[in-house]
This record gives C-alpha cells, structure tokens and sequence, in this order.
C-alpha cells in the first residue's frame, strides 16, 4: 500500500489529499497490466467503476479514431464515466506495456473529496470538483436534448386564438409556415406587439411572425445553441433535422443552467440601451458575467464566444447612433469591420476592440473626412462603455483603417504582389482575420474580392514565414525561456508565445486555402482536411489552443478579480505541476508543426 499512497502523493490531484485520505486511497487501488495495442477503455464498455492512474507505460486517447492525447505516469484518465455514471466518450488504447492503478468513486472512500480537481482526459470539459456531483458539462450534450415538440398554427390563424393554443398546451412559441419559409412568434411578440395595441389582436399570425426563425441542426450542441441566441438576441431556436424540417424548439430556460441567463440578460440590456449612460450601465455587467460563467466551469473559448457577442451589441449600438453625414450628403454604403480576436470570435476578457472601414463613395476625397469624424466619435462611445481601442491604431478612424471598397481592393492587390512593403503583410493579415458587422453585404463582398485577388507566392511565402519565426518561448532542455529582466522579469507572455504561433498558422491556412473568416480551431481542422496539415497536427494544435486559451483567459479573470492590471504575462511558478507538463507539450508540439512547415512548405513557395 505505501507504493501506491507515495505515487499518488507525487501527482495531481492526489497531491491535494491529507495523510488520512491518501492512507484510504491506497488501501482501495488495485493493479491492472495492458500490453502494447491493448485497448483499456472504449464507448462500448458502459460506465467504469474505476478510474486509471497510469504507473508506467503510454496510453493514446482517441476521439472518434483521431487522436487527442497521448498520457503517461502520473496522468488520470476515465474520470468523469466514474463520476457520470455515463459511458466513457473516448477510448484509451495502451501504446506500451502499461501499468494502472485503479481507483473506485473517490467520492465513496474520501473525507475530502473535494480537494480532487481532475483534468479531463478529453478535453471536452473544463477541471471540475468532486463537489459538483457530476462532470458532465450539459452544453455538450445535444440541443435536441433541451428541445420540447413544436406547436405549429396555420398563417392565417389569428393571434388571438394562436395565443389561446399557447397558453393550452403551456407553450412560450408556435411555428408558422409564411410562404416557403419557416416563422416563430413568441409570446415576447405578443406582448410588444398586440398588447401595446400596435397590431390588432384578430390579425393572422403571420402578421407578427419573425420570418426566417432562427434554427441550428440537430446534431449541434446545446453550447453553440446558447452562443447562437446571444449573438443574435433571441430566446428561442427552431431545431432541424437533416432534411431541414422543423423537430422541435429549444428555449433558453429548457437550457436549465443559471450560467446561461446572464449573457442574455446582458445582451437584453444593451439592446433596450437608449441613450449612452444606460449603455455605460449595462455594458458594466460584462466582465463580472465573464467571472460567473468561468466560476461556473464554462469554458474558456465558449466564454470568449459570448463576450464577443456582447461585444459586437455595444459597438453595433454606438455605430447606430452617430450619423456620418449630418444629412448632408447621399449616404453612401459602408460596412464596419471588427479585426483580430474578436472577428474571430476568440477575445479575452480585457482584449483591445480593433475595428476598420469599408466605404462606396464616387468622391473619396469628399467622403472621408465625415466617416473620419464619426469613426471618432464612435470609438469615443465604446471607450466610454469600458471598452478599449486598439493602441497599436488598428481603429476605424485610422487612414490605415479607413477606405472606400476600391481603395482596399487595390491595396490588397499591392499586398500581393508587393508583400515586402512596409505593413503589407501586417495589415493582409489584419483583414484577413476581419468580419462585417453592420452593413454586412458590402462587407462581404469586399472580403470575397479579395480572396479572388491571384495570388503571389512571395506573399504566401512572407506569410508562413511569420508562421516559422513565433517560436513558442522554450528551453533546450525542459525549461521554459522567460523574460530576463524588467517589469515582467520571470514571466511568461503566453499571448505572443503561446496563442499567437496556433493563430498564425490557422491564419497561413485561411490565406494559403482563401477560406473565409473562422475561429482558430475550426482553421485547424480544415487545414488537416486540405492537407495542409496532418490529422493528428490539427488535434495536437487544436488541444495546445485550449490549454493556452485557457490559461491566459483564467489569468485574466483572477487578475481582474483582485483588481489588478490585467497582462498576458504568466509566472510558471504559480502553475501547478501538471499544468506546466502540458504547456511544455503543447509548446513542443506547435514547434514540431512548425519545424515541418518550414522543411516542407517553403521548399515549395519560392
């Protein structure tokens, strides 16, 4: 038993435990042995009754036959089915000959239970406590599975009796069929609507329909359903099945997590805002939602999604209320951009809000001036919410920034065929992590011309240059390069050395493939489809962005907690053990991409 209890003593989270419960511990492990290709656990086995300290050996976690780790001594896996009581989402297969401990439930032998704190094996969840009960993280659970049957009412019943149908069958929506299109009228309509007496109540319920409903597929998660009615502000979502037909309704409350309500109830302000001290007010709510919902678990790039989104409400509220042109002039169309982190919908909770414009206009000298003004002016109001411009001038109100649709064209077209001018692959790459966020047609459209530029080879070989050259921040041997001196002397900057090598590959793949806007991950995947990179690069990278993500996004959140000035910058010593073995693994794998980037890809891009 003493072998057992000192091993464990030696690990996370074992490490946490008191004499007394490591004594208990030891006591309850058995031993298992897997040879070499054995595999110890799989969905089809049902939920474990043990979960796995690996004592010697290599184990290789796969999801779906793609691996997404590779664990050994000291590491844990099959945790959360023992927690569950659900079958295990992934399967560990023995690389060597492999040596387990097996543990029962902790939660049925320790006094202290709670001082576990496991790191998913999978990385499908974010470290939960024993405490909680369960670690199975309901937003990803299909949003079929928070879905009641739809209650369907004819376009031309009239409100008054489609009402009656929702109070009958305890309904908060009935679907519509307006034309070829799919409706939903909710009783919010009905209250804003036909309470307020702006439309009679024997009117047909087309007349109050929201026409397209907002819908998501089926096979999606209740997590991107909740990212989805934030960033547009809804309640309810049609859900489809794989012919695009209506199966059900998922509503925020069927979600039933308190931790969801918040990014709605914030969105929901913000877009009753009318005037800027109530948007000052409720933009205020922000980072104390950001706290809750990691408090809660949620993880961190799902929280970065929901602050995008309410992000995007208080700039497109600021936008809406400054007027470029006073009226004096033909208003002209144009489009503003957001750039970087938040276009790619990946920002941390202090992230600059960086933002360019795209204007159509016969007289640009005539033109500019105004949206310059305003530029200004708006990028006043979102300072005033809290919000911050970017410092390093990537703003609207930056010539830079700030051009007609045929300026940028033709400076795009010089990026390609100049890349070694000065900026040129700075602000390339700048627009090509840029997103519309109001006059979305002409946006698009000047995001689609650009990709259909022809491109230059220089260009693509300048780019995957910048790719090979964000070297992650290690030693030669295990140790990681830290600053020497100065105010972050013995620290880490895991924005620069960390996220920002995983960025610039996925933005090398979305240049090199002309994919359009997309966040980090999802670059990554269609890298490895295009085979730009391997199966297995794309998951080790996708893994390493989570960790860093995560890291960076939590430093943040205990920084703006204390009240302290937030930075990128980490000390390695305030990570624990375990931690700092997965960003040394993460920084060697975004090097080994990066070395075979290098010896593959620009041999071929001369």
């Amino acid at each position: 038993m003493q072998e057992f209890v000192d091993f464990l003593a030696k690990h996370s989270p074992y490490d946490q435990l008191d004499a007394d419960d490591l004594a208990r511990l030891g006591d309850a492990t058995k031993v298992e042995y897997f040879p070499a290709g054995t595999s110890i656990v799989g969905p089809d086995v049902g939920a474990l009754e043990y979960l796995a300290v690996i004592r010697s050996g290599v184990v290789t976690v796969l999801d779906r036959s793609q691996v997404v780790d590779e664990l050994g001594p000291g590491d844990t896996f099959g945790q959360f089915s023992v927690l569950s009581g659900l079958p295990p989402s992934v399967t560990a297969r023995a690389t060597s000959d492999t040596l387990l401990y097996l543990l029962p439930d902790p939660r049925k032998i320790l006094e202290h239970p709670e001082r576990l704190a496991f790191e998913n094996a999978d990385r499908s969840v974010a470290r939960h406590s024993l405490l909680a009960g369960t670690a199975v993280d309901p937003m990803l659970r299909r949003v079929t599975s928070f879905m009641v049957p739809p209650l369907w009412c004819e376009h031309d019943t009239t409100i008054r009796d489609a009402a009656r149908a929702m109070t009958d069958a305890r309904r908060s929506c009935v679907l519509v069929r307006v034309g070829p299109d799919l409706g939903i009228v909710t009783d919010s309509d009905c209250r804003r609507l036909v309470a307020t007496g702006e439309v009679p109540v024997d009117a047909p319920l087309s007349a109050i329909a929201s026409v397209p409903a907002r819908a998501i597929a089926y096979d999606e998660s209740a997590g991107s359903a909740l990212v989805m009615m934030v960033h547009h502000g809804v309640h309810h979502l049609v859900i489809t099945d794989g012919a695009d037909q209506a199966v059900g309704v998922c509503r925020v409350v069927d979600l039933s997590a308190t931790d969801i309500r918040d990014p709605l109830t914030v969105r929901s302000a913000i877009e009753a805002a009318g005037d800027i001290d109530a948007l000052v007010a409720a933009t205020e709510q922000l980072r104390p939602v950001v706290v809750e919902l990691r408090d809660a678990g949620i993880p961190p790039l799902r929280v970065g999604a929901l602050l995008s989104a309410m992000i995007e409400a208080v700039v497109a509220k600021c936008i809406g209320w400054v007027d470029p042109f006073a009226g004096d002039l033909d208003e002209p169309a144009y489009s503003w951009l957001l750039l970087g982190s938040l276009a790619r919908r990946e920002p941390l909770p202090m992230s600059d809000v960086d933002t360019a414009l795209v204007w159509s206009g016969i007289d640009p000298g005539r033109l500019r001036p105004p949206i310059e003004t305003a530029a200004g002016q708006v990028l006043d109001l979102i300072e005033r919410c809290g919000l911050r411009r970017c410092p390093d001038g990537a703003n609207a109100d930056n010539p830079l920034f700030n051009h007609s649709f045929d300026q940028w064209v033709s400076r795009a077209q010089g990026w390609m065929a100049h890349s070694d001018g000065p900026g040129a692959l700075l602000l390339s790459s700048m627009l090509a992590d840029s997103r519309p966020l109001t006059g979305l047609l002409q946006g698009r459209r000047l995001q689609e011309q650009i990709r259909a530029i022809p491109g230059d080879e220089t260009f693509l070989r300048r780019a995957l240059l910048d790719v090979v050259h964000r070297k992650p921040p290690t030693g030669f041997v295990k140790d990681f390069v830290v600053e020497p001196s100065g105010e972050h002397k013995g620290q880490l900057d895991l924005k620069r050395g960390g996220i920002g090598p995983i960025v610039a590959i996925g933005r090398w793949i979305a240049l090199r493939l002309r994919a359009p806007i997309s966040t980090t991950p999802e670059r990554l995947r269609l890298g490895a489809q295009e085979g730009l990179l391997s199966s297995d690069e794309a998951a080790q990278l996708e893994r390493a962005h989570h960790e860093i993500y995560g890291l960076v996004f939590s430093n943040e959140i205990e920084l703006l907690r204390a009240g302290a000035p937030v930075s990128t910058f980490l000390d390695p010593k305030g990570i624990d053990s375990l931690g700092r073995r997965h960003l040394r693994q993460s920084f060697k794998a975004i090097t080994r991409v990066q070395d075979r980037l290098e010896s593959e890809w620009l041999g071929r891009v001369r």
